[in-house]
């Protein structure tokens, strides 16, 4: 007898995917760096959380599209009529039937709050690069694939216990670079992800540098490549 794999529940690829956008947020460099530097206040890290939570939302819940197909299912079986053909969506594909914000939408929303709540003007391509990562995300959990949710958590887990560095370059025409330095420990040596919060990531920030401020008042933050 053939074995059959499950394909994982709604609830697990929501979860996945509410994880896997949190740990983007935080592999982020420019977020980290403000969430260090407590650029967006002295609850910097709960902005953090809290964009994690805009971006989930702007997406429709894999635990809801699974009940869409389940409730027209059963009201198209009793009827076999030719005006209506029988094309009704799996739970993977169901998102495609709703409205969905694409890779711009998204970029805006990261590059938007940043400036709101951070004060800092993001012009590299990392917010797009953020953007592109999230858009994965939710396209292979909606198959049921974690690959890239996996790639994050391994990422994550071996970027703990490093902060990141912003050097300013002498010349002020010179964009800034990141770099990662090693921490001496993880204070708290625990590398457990809770699949329902954001990862708790200990940053120990250095002595904050002055940092450069465009004409419009915000915090310029670019990379050189």
């Amino acid at each position: 007898m053939a074995s059959t794999t499950q394909d994982p529940s709604p609830e697990v690829r929501q979860n996945n995917f509410e994880q896997g956008i949190a740990i983007a947020l935080h592999l982020w460099p420019a977020l980290s760096l403000a969430v260090q530097n407590n650029w967006g206040g002295g609850d910097a890290s709960d902005k953090r959380d809290w964009l994690a939570g805009v971006i989930v939302d702007m997406f429709p819940s894999f635990i809801d599209l699974a009940k869409k197909p389940s409730s027209t299912t059963a009201s198209s079986s009793t009827s076999t009529t030719a005006q209506q053909p029988s094309t009704k969506p799996s739970t993977a594909s169901a998102a495609a039937l709703i409205e969905e914000p694409d890779l711009e939408d998204i970029e805006t929303t990261l590059l938007q709050v940043m400036v709101d709540e951070f004060d800092v003007n993001v012009d590299d391509d990392t917010g797009f690069e953020t953007a592109e990562t999230m858009m994965r995300v939710r396209a292979q959990c909606a198959k049921g694939n974690f690959d890239e949710v996996n790639n994050l958590r391994r990422r994550w887990e071996a970027g703990k216990g490093k902060k990141i560095v912003m050097q300013q370059a002498a010349d002020a025409d010179q964009d800034t670079d990141w770099e990662s330095d090693d921490d001496e420990g993880d204070e708290d040596g625990d590398g457990d992800v809770d699949m329902d919060e954001a990862p708790a990531l200990t940053r120990t920030p250095k002595e904050k540098q002055e940092p450069e401020i465009d004409e419009d008042g915000f915090t310029k933050v670019t990379r050189k490549r």
